[in-house]
């Protein structure tokens, strides 16, 4: 059984992972508004990996003997000024599950809980391959994003990105 702070962590963080894929379709929302359908897209399969992330850690704690409590989950608050406000949100909201995650670690190391360690040690990982990847994109936006071609060839190459569901997620 989890001790029941971790659990607690852990529920709410289902809630806020299944936030960020609500936020992630609000940006591919007004990217498709803007005309920038490989950004939309980008956004999209972004969503549906940050909902199997939520479905991992429920899945954990119900392994776990937990009752899954699902929480409201808010609407997104941002307003996009440009084709920019939406990739500087997504990278500032990475950071901050990022910060979210490393805080469930840190309770689990502290009750030396190595099961919900290792568990975390996959989201950790893949945080960190998720603030790369915006902090990327935010780049390639400012480099390139203000010229037409540029902006063009940035839509195109992100409309070639492929879902892939997690065959290496956490270990249970």
């Amino acid at each position: 059984m989890l001790n029941d702070k971790i659990a607690k962590l852990i529920n709410e963080q289902v809630n806020k992972e299944l936030y960020s894929a609500y936020l992630y379709l609000d940006f591919a929302n007004y990217y498709a508004d803007e005309g920038l359908d490989g950004f939309a897209h980008w956004y999209e399969i972004q969503a549906q990996e940050e909902r199997d992330h939520a479905m991992m850690m429920r899945r954990y704690l119900i392994d776990n003997g937990i009752r899954v409590m699902f929480g409201e989950i808010a609407k997104p608050d941002k307003s996009y000024t440009d084709t920019t406000s939406p990739l500087q949100a997504g990278y500032e909201h990475e950071q901050y599950v990022t910060s979210l995650i490393n805080t469930i670690y840190a309770e689990a190391f502290a009750i030396k809980d190595f099961k919900t360690m290792q568990f975390l040690d996959w989201f950790i990982k893949e945080q960190g391959e998720e603030e790369k990847n915006a902090e990327d994109m935010l780049r390639k936006m400012e480099l390139f994003g203000h010229d037409a071609k540029g902006l063009y060839a940035l839509n195109q190459e992100l409309g070639a990105r492929v879902y892939m569901p997690s065959a290496t997620g956490p270990a249970m």
